[in-house]
């Protein structure tokens, strides 16, 4: 993965309160000032309103997202810049289009040199702090008869603009690298995934070509001979793992073949490609008791690339006790279904309707992400408990889960052998139907086949990979 500058503020360095002192001030003041002068409502709305949403948003950025967000101040930050420009543009001697353009474009080219340094595009931040600085010392520079004259009327007039430069100034300076080697978001991504910016060009169009997951999937069958399985099973119940079975098998196997190929952990959503990294987030349907008239709930697991075969049990047996033997209706999952099966029929429309168009522009809300079953690497239903084979289950167009696993009940198959003797073997018959817009089908191929691999000696389950692949930038 390529590497790249991320900047960041902590709520730790005492710039970053004298940031936020100084621009919740220049708000104040400015409100202030405007209420004692009187403003018509031009006024208010563009020399008011949006310079004081400036200040408070980016406030709001820097203190509750600076650790992992800081990037996002640009926004309040052309909004201050379009401020200054539309007051330099009431300025009497604004007459001179060509000096009100100089002043346009010197406040855009600021606020652009902000967004590619706290994007991470620039190294160091220095230009970044001269620009501030010497806007500042300018404002300064220009008022300086009456502030030496004391002509405190000027002053309190022109102390917002001082307020809010100084407040971006020290901003600026608390910056820091992360160091840490890890990603961190930038423009682009999304809550629950990074965006892939280094994808082929013939994938990028083949996602606008094919919108929709269901006629993008394409399903595979296939089936596992499971006698190392059964072996691998029962010891794993004499350990005192008592609920340790076939599901848990599959699914182990399936974060370590993520470990492996991380592409199997991307998801498509918005037309554009992104990757949940080392976050596989499995879902699957309980039933809170084995009978048909039982409710179901959804269980949604993080599990990790270097998750073993113990770790997935424990994981998969919390999200199990968190659901049966519960009382109806007592998790997130159903809570939020309940919400949202109050809401009346055509109104419940326009609802799904907004929220499809939320999550093409990543827009749904972390809490919601969380509980929803149509956002996650994969899901996983066994109809082995009810006695059937697999079904080939479809991708939903809804969210962005890309990869759907169905297995069967176990079967008895008898084989003759290159002796002529006859064998009786079982099997596990599996299906997985798969968005084929995060990878190509030689990658899917690979992909399971060492799923398939692993499923024949499980053993290798039960410690961590060597060695965990990370996706493409």
């Amino acid at each position: 993965m390529k590497k790249r500058v991320s900047f960041y503020v902590s709520r730790k360095n005492v710039l970053v309160w004298l940031a936020a002192l100084a621009l919740v001030a220049s708000a104040i003041v400015r409100i202030a000032y405007f209420c004692g002068k009187g403003a018509d409502a031009t006024t208010v709305w563009l020399q008011i309103v949006l310079p004081v949403a400036g200040c408070l948003i980016y406030v709001f950025i820097l203190l509750l997202g600076g650790q992992e967000r800081f990037y996002r101040t640009s926004v309040p930050v052309f909004m201050l810049a379009i401020y200054y420009g539309i007051k330099v543009s009431l300025i009497p001697y604004s007459a001179m289009l060509g000096l009100t353009f100089v002043f346009w474009v010197a406040y855009l080219a600021i606020a652009a040199c902000y967004m590619v340094t706290v994007s991470g595009h620039m190294r160091n931040n220095w230009l970044l702090v001269l620009l501030l600085a010497g806007a500042l010392a300018s404002l300064l520079y220009v008022h300086r008869t009456q502030l030496r004259a004391g002509d405190w009327s000027a002053v309190y007039a022109v102390a917002p603009d001082i307020l809010f430069l100084l407040g971006g100034l020290c901003a600026v300076l608390a910056m820091q690298v992360h160091l840490d080697g890890a990603y961190h978001p930038t423009w682009g991504d999304r809550s629950d995934g990074r965006k892939l910016r280094s994808l082929d060009p013939m994938q990028i169009v083949a996602n606008y070509i094919m919108p929709t997951r269901c006629e993008s999937s394409n399903d595979i069958h296939d089936s596992v001979e499971i006698t190392a399985m059964e072996r691998y099973i029962r010891e794993k119940r004499r350990e005192g793992l008592s609920s340790f079975g076939v599901t848990h098998v599959f699914l182990a196997a399936y974060v370590r073949v993520v470990a492996k190929y991380p592409g199997l952990n991307r998801f498509l959503s918005g037309q554009q490609v992104y990757s949940r990294g080392d976050d596989i987030q499995f879902c699957m349907v309980v039933k809170t008791e084995m009978s048909t008239s039982a409710n179901e709930s959804i269980t949604k697991l993080h599990l990790r690339p270097t998750d073993t075969s113990y770790d997935v049990y424990e994981k998969l047996k919390a999200g199990f006790e968190g659901i049966q033997g519960q009382k109806t209706g007592s998790s997130d999952f159903d809570k939020t279904a309940k919400a949202l099966s109050l809401i009346p029929g055509v109104v419940f429309k326009f609802v799904v309707w907004l929220l499809r168009v939320m999550d093409y522009f990543g827009l749904i809300p972390k809490f919601l992400l969380e509980v929803s079953p149509f956002h996650a690497s994969i899901f996983f239903t066994s109809m082995g408990s009810l006695g059937i084979p697999p079904i080939v289950h479809h991708l939903y167009n809804f969210g962005n889960m890309p990869v759907f696993v169905s297995f069967g009940c176990k079967r008895r198959a008898n084989e003759v052998m290159a002796d002529g003797t006859v064998v009786q073997r079982k099997y596990i018959d599996y299906s997985v139907n798969t968005d084929e817009r995060i990878v190509d089908g030689f990658y899917y191929a690979t992909a399971l086949k060492y799923m398939k691999r692993l499923l024949q000696h499980p053993e290798q389950l039960d410690t961590p990979p060597e060695e965990v692949v990370h996706d493409v930038d």
